[in-house]
């Protein structure tokens, strides 16, 4: 009985996100038909959708479980499907400079979006929160901070606005700036990965740019969502509060991490068959765009401007001082 009221609370919101989903694949034929070109893609089409649904409708409670459903677990499926479309020799060609760049670059970012939220007059916790979201994974880093700093959900709440809003605007801004500058899809892969805050975010970054672009991206991205684990251990020991001991493996390395690299190893192995690649490759591509659709309709852009102006300031500051200091350390270690 509970999975089938679980299917029933969940549905009207899966389907609302799977609507979205295909009038986002409808613009995009549209858009390549009328066109001959693909400018914004269907997973970039499904975000603005959705947040101008959210914004301009509002979104009813029955969609919610759905929506967040979505958002969250089908996203994560995606993920773990997407490790069989890449090998561990993508990792393994990177060679270790960029492991330790990835590292320096989530600790320097937590430094810089800190000092600037102080700056800008943010008190400790939001500041904190606001540094996590922009450095390491945007709204997860945020809710797994939380309750180590003992935030307060107001701060909470402005801090995933701030996040939700901004990453829409990298997304789209992104790619754009790759074409304006002719940076190549391996550099552009890792600066994505670098900078984007979530992973289906990630993936609408770089798919217009190239597959090269998606395989450097999404791991590069992994690695900085593997940094929450040090950092939130780190906040915790600094901030001198109890919760940390109560902090599991699965708070530390989520399971769908773990999935992907182990769907690598399986393609790596060749212990995958061939001819499953490929649909596991297409599966993940719709789960994402049905996400991307969720993370829209999470999005009120009134609660955004609501949450305040030096909120909005500290993260727009953030995630440009983010993107000069991984633009910067790529330019100069060719990477």
């Amino acid at each position: 009985m509970k999975k089938i009221q679980f299917a029933k609370d969940v549905l009207p919101g899966v389907l609302l996100c799977a609507a979205i989903a295909a009038i986002s694949y409808g613009a995009e034929w549209l858009e390549v038909h009328l066109t001959g070109q693909r400018f914004i893609d269907a997973l970039v089409f499904a975000i603005l959708l959705g947040t101008a649904y959210h914004s301009i409708a509002g979104l009813h409670p029955r969609f919610h479980r759905g929506v967040h459903f979505s958002a969250k677990t089908l996203l994560e499926l995606a993920i773990v499907f997407l490790g069989a479309s890449l090998s561990l020799s993508v990792i393994t060609g990177m060679g270790g400079l960029l492991v330790a760049v990835v590292a320096g670059v989530v600790v320097v970012a937590i430094l810089v979006s800190y000092a600037i939220g102080r700056s800008l007059g943010l008190h400790r916790q939001l500041a904190l929160l606001v540094a996590c979201g922009n450095s390491i994974c945007g709204n997860s880093a945020i809710v797994a901070a939380a309750p180590v700093i003992e935030a307060e959900s107001d701060d909470v709440a402005a801090s995933i606005a701030f996040t939700a809003a901004l990453g829409i605007a990298v997304v789209l801004l992104l790619p754009l700036g790759a074409r304006m500058f002719d940076i190549g899809q391996h550099s552009y892969g890792i600066l994505a990965g670098m900078t984007v805050y979530a992973v289906p975010q990630v993936l609408a970054a770089t798919v217009p740019v190239g597959a090269i672009s998606v395989q450097l991206g999404t791991v590069v991205k992994l690695m900085r969502v593997l940094m929450l684990g040090p950092v939130i251990l780190v906040l915790g020991l600094s901030s001198g509060t109890r919760t940390t001991g109560s902090l599991k493996i699965r708070h530390l390395v989520p399971w769908f991490i773990v999935g992907f690299f182990a769907m690598m190893l399986l393609r790596t192995a060749n212990l995958l068959p061939q001819w499953t690649v490929a649909p596991m490759r297409e599966v993940a591509t719709l789960l994402t765009i049905l996400s991307m659709a969720a993370l829209g309709l999470a999005v009120d852009i009134r609660s955004v401007f609501a949450s305040g102006g030096r909120v909005l300031a500290a993260g727009c500051l953030s995630i440009l001082a983010l993107t000069a200091i991984s633009g910067s350390l790529i330019y100069f270690l060719a990477l």
